[in-house]
């Protein structure tokens, strides 16, 4: 008989479809992370562990150990030693707006302008797929902009969107991708994003009007709505000099 510790813990229900192109790890994680954010599962409720879930779903234990490890990495979830892993607690509500540069540039009483240097439909590759958990060769828009602050450039934005999701190059031009989602009704409801610090190549050094000695602040960033869907993948480079990326972290609950 299954300890009461056992019967407590979340066993997803997941439907696999093998025939999509949609990665495995994807449809596993999808519904926990809808779960989560819709509030059906509360900080603290454990979740089936990776051997049992391979198990039940019939899929390799280290499928399911990348579905869990990506809501790890984008904070829903925590592994505790001695519990196993458990849904994070969650951040307050006022924080989960998510601006875009647009809007930040706007707020702080810049001029704000894009240029759009590509709009282009395209069929998802293998790699863009798995970023957006669609299936391969299903539609997308790729999008490059630069973003200038009172006529100086501050940063390259490059977005891979669902094409049924993707704003008309007409409206981006003068409005933040983040502000046209919310005005279609998709809001951004979380993100998970890493940063990082490298060089520019020629091209980018060219377009922020920088030195390729220069560094530049990297942002990449994945988007998604209240029910898990993903919205769109960035990946953003900004001038060092004139962005300056600020965050505000609380310390997770500990158990007593």
């Amino acid at each position: 008989m299954a300890s009461q510790a056992e019967a407590k813990k979340y066993e997803p229900e997941v439907k696999l479809d093998r025939s999509s192109g949609q990665p495995l790890h994807a449809q596993i994680s999808a519904p926990i992370k809808r779960a989560i954010l819709e509030g059906r599962l509360l900080p603290g409720t454990r979740i089936e562990n990776e051997v049992s879930m391979a198990r039940r779903l019939h899929v390799s234990r280290p499928t399911t150990r990348q579905a869990l490890q990506s809501l790890v990495e984008g904070g829903l979830l925590l592994r505790r030693r001695g519990v196993g892993t458990v849904v994070a607690p969650h951040p307050k509500r006022h924080l989960m707006r998510l601006p875009s540069l647009h809007e930040e540039l706007m707020s702080g009483g810049f001029a704000s302008t894009t240029q759009i240097i590509q709009y282009n439909h395209r069929r998802a590759t293998e790699a863009i797929a798995e970023q957006l958990g669609i299936a391969v060769d299903d539609p997308v828009i790729e999008l490059e902009r630069l973003r200038l602050r009172d006529a100086v450039p501050v940063a390259i934005l490059y977005n891979w969107l669902p094409a049924h999701v993707a704003p008309p190059r007409s409206r981006l031009e003068n409005h933040g991708l983040y502000e046209l989602l919310r005005e279609a009704g998709m809001e951004p409801a979380s993100t998970t994003q890493s940063v990082g610090a490298e060089r520019p190549d020629r091209r980018e050094a060219k377009l922020l009007a920088i030195s390729q000695r220069d560094p530049v602040l990297t942002i990449e960033r994945t988007a998604f709505n209240a029910r898990g869907e993903i919205l769109e993948w960035g990946f953003h480079i900004y001038r060092a000099d004139l962005y300056r990326y600020e965050s505000t972290v609380f310390a997770q609950e500990t158990s007593h």
